[in-house]
């Protein structure tokens, strides 16, 4: 996806909240499938990404990731008020998996072969592209190729776009990385940094969180795919989730979603991603 396209999404929207109480789930043994038939799933999601996984001020949640996550665990069998939403930091999320403390994670998570050894993934349902967020005033960069000159470019422990731009664009940019996306984001609007760098998508849901004071500038750099993560060999919660995102993209609530969550799309057309069944 390119980013001039996600720039015309009307990326001011401000999202819905979407309540969703805390229930079972946790740390044990069972599986996600157990989980299923007990009638209770927690799920991995980002707390402070706007548009995306949001956990809002009344302690509800919102956002893109939240809408595929609910319509996920509903085609599961799964109510909305039966789901505990647990944050899932860029850090944590095999770990989280892996331990047993979430059933699985939609957070944004980019498809990678490594990601692979230790997860697996349903999906993908999105595909995203790497871009820069800058302040509104900043004249300097406007795009990857402009980061060189000693920039400070920030992003989060655990993800690797920061690391992208150093070993593919921009040799002698300084990388700052911080645990959280919002912690970058109050960064460059401080002047800390000059630069922060994700996937267009998110850094589109902070930019119209602050109308005028940051902008997201350039050309999507990278294709990310972004998948739903589950525990390492659960084939069959990973068929039914599979299954369940063939369905939300063919009844139109994908696009529903995108649009309600992220923008309207103002003339443009979403097309959504074939689903891997490795």
């Amino acid at each position: 996806m390119r980013i001039n396209r996600v720039l015309r999404f009307g990326i001011g929207a401000v999202a819905v909240a979407l309540a969703a109480t805390a229930c079972g789930g946790g740390s044990d043994t069972a599986s996600a499938a157990d989980h299923v038939r007990e009638g209770k799933l927690t799920i991995g999601i980002k707390f402070d990404q706007p548009g995306l996984g949001l956990r809002n001020k009344d302690g509800s949640y919102s956002g893109f990731d939240v809408e595929v996550a609910k319509y996920v665990a509903g085609k599961l069998g799964v109510k909305p008020e039966a789901i505990t939403f647990k944050e899932a930091v860029s850090t944590q999320r095999e770990t989280l998996l892996e331990n047993g403390q979430v059933d699985f994670i939609v957070a944004t998570y980019s498809i990678t072969d490594k990601r692979k050894q230790s997860v697996d993934f349903a999906g993908p349902y999105y595909v995203a592209g790497q871009a820069l967020l800058v302040r509104s005033d900043n004249t300097d960069i406007v795009g990857v190729e402009s980061l060189n000159g000693n920039k400070k470019l920030c992003s989060v422990k655990g993800s690797t776009p920061s690391q992208n731009v150093k070993d593919n664009h921009a040799k002698d940019v300084q990388l700052q990385e911080f645990d959280t996306y919002s912690l970058c984001v109050e960064a460059l609007r401080s002047g800390s940094v000059d630069a922060v760098t994700t996937d267009d998508i998110i850094l589109a849901g902070y930019a119209g969180q602050a109308p005028g004071e940051m902008k997201v500038v350039g050309e999507a750099f990278t294709e990310e795919k972004y998948g739903i993560g589950l525990k390492k060999g659960d084939q069959e919660t990973r068929n039914k989730i599979n299954d369940a995102i063939e369905e939300m993209f063919a009844d139109g609530s994908w696009q529903t979603a995108f649009e309600t969550q992220i923008g309207p799309l103002e003339g443009s057309t979403l097309t959504p991603p074939a689903v891997d069944r490795y």
